[in-house]
């Protein structure tokens, strides 16, 4: 060790009183002095730990009360997690539940519509078959009509007097 370093700890000994008397009167050894200056460093760091634990309990602290700090920190993290999780699911399951019940509302749909489209289609083909119907009694009419307006024509040119059967001709 060298000198500087011995007088350097001879500055920083009198704020602890159990080295101060040793290392004032130069009585120590170097072996000794390496010993009391690993314990000095010890003891020097260890209240400057201790002003520092009151800003950052959690980092500094080697307590048991840091530990169960520690641990009461990870189970809030693991209940919230856990929580969350279990939120997760039940969202999920809802989820998966209004989808289903949209499907399900869908093909409830589809089979309306289905049914909907045959009693319409039937609709059609009656109607489709009426009107056919009536097309071919429209034509057999017209063919009534024409044929009834041959025969007024034919009994009209043969003789005026002869389509009227009654006892005076017409005037």
């Amino acid at each position: 060790m060298q000198s500087n370093e011995v007088t350097g700890l001879e500055y920083a000994v009198p704020s602890y009183p159990y080295f101060s008397g040793m290392a004032a009167q130069n009585e120590i050894s170097p072996h000794q002095m390496n010993k009391y200056t690993n314990l000095l460093y010890n003891l020097q760091i260890s209240p400057q730990l201790h002003e520092l634990s009151p800003l950052y309990p959690s980092c500094f602290s080697n307590n048991s009360t840091s530990d169960e700090a520690d641990e009461q920190q990870l189970s809030i993290i693991n209940e919230r997690k856990q929580r969350r999780m279990i939120s997760n699911r039940e969202s999920a399951r809802r989820s998966r539940m209004r989808k289903q019940r949209h499907l399900d509302e869908l093909w409830s749909q589809v089979v309306w519509l289905r049914n909907e489209n045959h009693q319409l289609i039937d609709k059609l083909n009656n109607v489709t078959e009426s009107h056919d119907r009536v097309l071919q009694e429209n034509v057999q009419l017209k063919e009534e009509a024409t044929g009834l307006r041959q025969m007024i024509t034919d009994m009209q040119l043969r003789s005026p007097y002869e389509a009227y059967l009654g006892d005076e001709p017409p005037n």
